[in-house]
């Protein structure tokens, strides 16, 4: 599941040949030492490749295409040690198509006061160098982010890491396949889209199957396979008696062990990373799958419920730029509100489906009747979801483009629900819920979303931007006026762009 090993990001470093062979040493091997350092930093994540020196047009454009045409490579990060007359980087500027982020450092820290000279001041002159390449990009309307401070601050490292990790994001969404086992849930608007425009835009590839196609996969499951999962299930979750007190309950149990693994079997055969399944459309099935989605999902495949395509896609990548993270990521659905004056918050939860990574505690397998759908009673598991801050991410199609939603919350401790049989997520939005919930409508912001506590805003923004696609954010600096100025913006900005 994991397609982020063997990435990496190319380090390119510009200077020019006016300097002579001495300088341009110095510069590829101050170059090395400074992506060697970021390298270190970023390892467990990605690995940074540093390419040797450009100092000419046919050079940094010959680089750019092999960029672009080496799969492992999800970014480049360009530095101007000296300075590098920016319209040799037009054509290579051009044609890139990977993520873009401009390092605007230097090899030296501080000023050596008393041994400062003309050589030492060709040589550094990044300070020159990176607002020459930094013009020529605003001229082309390049987008990329722009990281200033020493390469040695821990700080100035982790801005690369976290932008690293949506470049891998954007890796992943290029050749992302997502099955949906049935259609849509009927007459609903908001889970809907266009699958050639996300396609075009995204990569996404969106596959239809019948539900008879996974049911075959399923029955074709033997006993002896079935029942090991569940001596699994048995060994990983506390079990509540009426699960194994019956024959008839563990029967139900073994089922959805069958649909696991049909459906993993159908996903890893297809090469999907993110599926979704809808509660109207079950014909085969002896339940709706509630166990077997929370376990893929913590496996690190995307889901969407009721078709929601758009959200199993979102979910699979954020998963893949949270790799390595605290915390979790799950699909969430706002379900119902506690308005009370002093504290209002948000209970999410949806039916049977989310992952267990965001579990505070170890999840208990219950089984309990399912008031919708019209089928056996299915396993699930339950559990309430650790506290700590958190963000909602949502992904709608507004018809001219997509547009990205995130809101921050405080994820906070929830009461028992002995009545309420469900893994569930208590949040306080940010500023509050009056406003947020007043701009996420607004926004036409969906009840389904990307629930994380490992991710954090500037990711999504990054992979947003990576995308071509609208972001907005509701935070703790969120007021309503400014919000409808910034949608009316936003309005104006995209119709002009095309």
């Amino acid at each position: 599941m994991d397609n982020s090993k063997g990435k990496s990001l190319w380090f390119l470093t510009g200077s020019q040949h006016l300097y002579g062979k001495e300088t341009l040493d110095k510069v590829a091997s101050n170059a090395g030492e400074v992506a060697g350092a970021i390298g270190k930093g970023v390892e467990s994540l990605i690995g940074v490749a540093s390419k040797p020196v450009l100092t000419t047009s046919d050079d940094i454009f010959q680089t750019c295409l092999d960029a672009n045409n080496n799969p492992d490579c999800a970014g480049v990060i360009c530095w101007m040690h000296t300075f590098s007359p920016a319209q040799m980087w037009i054509a290579g500027l051009n044609a890139l198509q990977k993520p873009l982020l401009h390092l605007h450092t230097q090899h030296n820290r501080d000023i050596p006061w008393d041994e400062i000279d003309m050589d030492f001041m060709n040589l550094n002159q990044s300070a020159h160098g990176d607002r020459e390449f930094g013009f020529m990009c605003t001229r082309m309307s390049i987008d990329r982010h722009v990281v200033t401070g020493h390469w040695r601050d821990p700080a100035v490292v982790a801005d690369i890491a976290g932008w690293a990790r949506a470049a891998l994001g954007r890796a992943e969404s290029l050749s992302l396949r997502v099955a949906r086992f049935g259609d849509n849930m009927r007459d609903v608007a908001v889970t809907e889209g266009n699958k050639v425009a996300a396609r075009m835009k995204m990569g996404w590839s969106v596959q239809g199957y019948g539900v008879g196609e996974l049911v075959a996969r399923i029955n074709a499951i033997s006993a002896d396979d079935a029942g090991a999962l569940v001596e699994e299930y048995k060994d990983t979750y506390s079990l509540s008696g009426k699960v194994t007190d019956d024959d008839a309950a563990l029967n139900k149990l073994t089922e959805s062990a069958k649909i696991e693994l049909g459906m993993l079997n159908f996903l890893e055969e297809g090469g999907f990373k993110a599926f979704t399944t809808t509660f109207e459309d079950l014909h085969g099935l002896s339940q709706l799958p509630g166990l077997a989605v929370q376990r893929l999902m913590e496996k690190g495949y995307g889901f969407g419920a009721e078709g929601d395509w758009k959200t199993a896609a979102l979910l699979r990548c954020m998963k893949v730029m949270s790799r390595g993270l605290e915390g979790g990521t799950s699909f969430m659905e706002d379900y119902t509100y506690h308005l009370d004056p002093s504290g209002m918050k948000v209970l999410g939860a949806h039916m049977l489906e989310v992952c267990p990574s965001i579990a505070s505690a170890k999840p208990r397998l219950e089984l309990h009747p399912l008031s919708i759908g019209g089928k056996d009673d299915p396993p699930r598991l339950v559990f309430p979801v650790a506290t700590g801050r958190a963000l909602n991410a949502t992904l709608l199609d507004m018809g001219s483009r997509f547009r990205m939603l995130v809101n921050t919350v405080a994820s906070v401790e929830s009461p028992d629900l002995p009545k309420l049989p469900v893994a569930r997520a208590l949040w306080a939005p940010d500023p509050d819920l009056k406003i947020s919930a007043s701009a996420w409508i607004l926004a036409g912001g969906a009840h389904h979303t990307g629930f994380s506590m490992s991710l954090k805003p500037e990711h999504i923004e990054h992979f947003s931007r990576m995308m071509g696609i609208e972001y907005l954010l509701i935070d703790t600096n969120t007021t309503i006026r400014e919000f409808r100025n910034e949608l009316r913006w936003n309005e104006l900005y995209y119709k002009m762009k095309g």
